[in-house]
């Protein structure tokens, strides 16, 4: 911190909202609810998916696409591009689906009334328990499991509200800050590729929605891509973490779940689709 003059500023006794700049300043705001009337699609599957291609909403498409890479019919969903860019989360629909205003949000119409269900480790737990699959029925084994998801569910705000934050989209580069996050996300892969150098999967030796929750954060980070920081974090010399990301990301219905609800989908994937309607992008 030599090379860099910190000013120092005293918080005044009562907070009050000013912009702070960066790249989502135009959508943050300390106040809930909805800020317009918009009404939310549905359509003609049981299971309505409103998100966005981002790491929380990957966690949910490639579960959906796994259970039906099992063949799980009733799984089949329609998925609706939520842009949080341009405000969608606050619509007056979608707030009523998530009143905290986050991707990714369900509704289940599959029992005599529908089901809201908001918050992705929530909607892994229940899709799990609907469709008996990914998460042990009882024991050791499902208590690990819920330990590894409650683990990324504390530890991604690190990852991304800081280090993302902070290295990637803050108006300005603050050592002290990056410094802080950086160590912290060092740590935590290092947790992962420690557990990973023991087992198979996060879990154990099977699948469970504990990968499909810490994939889509740390198997970004050690491919290199989230926040562009993966030569600053040195993140090949996880070999074990290396080794599980890969192998889950050669997985087919990992790979189609991170082309679900994307910006950049020239094929305007809004409902759910054959795995033929993703040809020529995998």
């Amino acid at each position: 911190m030599a090379d860099q003059t910190l000013s120092e500023w005293t918080p005044p006794k009562i907070w009050e909202n000013k912009s702070s700049g960066g790249k989502f300043a135009n959508i943050n705001r300390p106040t809930a609810g909805s800020t317009h009337e918009k009404e939310l699609p549905i359509g003609k599957h049981d299971l309505q998916l409103y998100s966005l291609g981002t790491p929380n909403g990957v966690k949910v498409t490639v579960m959906l696409e796994e259970l039906l890479e099992a063949g799980v019919s009733a799984a089949e969903y329609d998925a609706w591009l939520i842009n949080i860019g341009e405000g969608d989360q606050f619509g007056s629909d979608f707030v009523d689906v998530n009143p905290n205003s986050k991707i990714p949000a369900m509704m289940d119409h599959s029992g005599d009334s529908p089901v809201r269900i908001f918050e992705s480790g929530s909607i892994l737990m229940h899709l799990a328990e609907k469709f008996g699959m990914f998460l042990p029925e009882s024991g050791p084994a499902r208590t690990e499991c819920l330990s590894w998801l409650f683990w990324q569910v504390g530890s991604a705000p690190y990852l991304g509200g800081g280090l993302g934050h902070f290295y990637a989209y803050a108006p300005m580069k603050i050592e002290y800050c990056i410094d802080r996050f950086a160590m912290e996300t060092k740590r935590q892969l290092d947790v992962l590729d420690q557990q990973l150098a023991k087992h198979e999967f996060m879990a154990g030796d099977t699948l469970t929605i504990a990968d499909f929750a810490i994939y889509p954060w740390y198997g970004a980070m050690a491919r290199g891509v989230l926040y562009d920081a993966g030569e600053f974090l040195q993140v090949e010399s996880y070999a074990h973490l290396q080794r599980w990301t890969k192998q889950l990301a050669a997985r087919p219905a990992f790979r189609r779940g991170q082309l679900v609800n994307r910006y950049w989908d020239d094929k305007g994937l809004k409902e759910r689709h054959a795995p033929s309607d993703f040809d020529g992008l995998l």
